[in-house]
């Protein structure tokens, strides 16, 4: 084999391995998207100063010091009795009446976990509140913070994006 067809074989191979690169990365990014809207409320990761990382809806966010550090709980299941009260408490927030009335609908009540570490080594755990996700069709996201020990609505996040499609 000339050096010519070992260059046209390995650039044929680069193609590939990209294409194959490509493939994958679109499939596990549609899969991961498929399991979030299965269930919304299961993973928790916490960033930075303690807000869960969705809620903040802003790329990355740099903690003190230059460090980005992720703290996972795995799995927790929110009970229907805790989306309640959260949901009612934020029901009961004027600007969260505002935005339910413009057509945002609650998608998704992510808890606010606090863990205490005692003196003699026991976890104490805690919801102590919560950051309930708003959508309107494409164009519209909102973030509510709901303090449970003070049960009222600390802030309130509304982003929204405008497409302009032309044909």
């Amino acid at each position: 084999m000339d050096r010519r067809e070992a260059l046209v074989l390995s650039l044929v191979l680069v193609v590939v391995a990209i294409v194959a690169g490509a493939a994958l990365t679109r499939s596990l990014t549609v899969q991961a998207a498929a399991d979030a809207q299965a269930s919304p409320s299961v993973m928790q990761c916490w960033r930075g100063l303690g807000w869960p990382a969705e809620a903040k809806g802003l790329g990355m966010q740099v903690a003190p010091r230059g460090k980005l550090n992720w703290k996972c709980y795995g799995l927790v299941e929110v009970s229907e009795e805790f989306k309640e009260n959260v949901v009612s408490i934020a029901k009961g927030d004027p600007d969260v009446q505002s935005l339910l009335s413009q057509g945002y609908n609650i998608t998704a009540v992510r808890p606010i976990i606090k863990t205490v570490v005692k003196g003699d080594g026991t976890l104490l755990t805690k919801a102590t509140g919560a950051v309930l996700t708003l959508r309107k069709d494409t164009a519209g996201r909102a973030f509510v913070w709901v303090d449970l020990e003070q049960g009222k609505v600390t802030r309130v996040e509304v982003l929204t994006r405008t497409v302009i499609e032309k044909p």
